[in-house]
């Protein structure tokens, strides 16, 4: 019998909040990312966190730090509304090699079946060198219905997650080959593009 390996893989995760980063109260976006990828990814994972003020420039650091130290996948959460401070998209667009919209255009998506001020997020998501960088709403209960998608009484998937499309993308930028828990957040891939279980 084969015993299937995963391949590790690293996963930056930054958490963007004036409050939370100075400890006006507890941060609940980084527990939320762990929690939904562990159970989501088959694979080893190695979690770089980061818990960090409303910044551009600071953002813009460490979304290059994190890429720098072979995170594949890179996801942000906060600061992607239109007050002031909320400057995440402009300091992820900052360091993008090319910029993938449909990820946020399939958030915003998601959010409307919910709450019509979906309209004003601007999360986005974007390439540098071989890591995918993604960014994400604020509260956990969001997160969590962006990346997984909806689901009816019967579990069937009504409307995609963005995930499902993340381990493909992190294929063809030259990223480990990521196995989803299909129960999660069920993967897709061209059949040229699918490995046989064991690989």
């Amino acid at each position: 019998m084969t015993t299937e390996t995963f391949e590790p893989v690293t996963i930056g995760i930054v958490s963007i909040s004036d409050r939370a980063s100075s400890g006006v109260y507890e941060d609940k976006g980084l527990p939320a990312l762990k929690d939904w990828l562990t159970r989501a990814l088959k694979n080893p994972i190695t979690f770089e966190a980061r818990l960090i003020p409303d910044e551009r420039e600071g953002i813009s650091a460490a979304l290059i730090d994190l890429v720098d130290a072979g995170c594949s996948l890179v996801l942000t959460t906060g600061g992607t509304g239109p007050a002031p401070r909320d400057v995440t998209p402009e300091a992820t667009l900052a360091v993008a090699h090319k910029e993938m919209p449909g990820f946020g255009e399939q958030m915003r998506q998601i959010s409307l079946r919910f709450v019509p001020t979906a309209i004003l997020s601007r999360q986005c998501a974007v390439v540098r060198d071989k890591s995918l960088i993604i960014n994400l709403p604020g509260q956990p209960k969001s997160i969590q219905e962006t990346l997984e998608g909806l689901k009816g009484t019967g579990g069937e998937q009504l409307v995609a997650g963005i995930f499902a499309a993340v381990p493909y993308c992190v294929d063809l930028i030259g990223g480990p080959y990521l196995k989803t828990n299909d129960e999660v957040c069920k993967a897709f891939r061209p059949k040229s593009a699918q490995r046989p279980a064991g690989v």
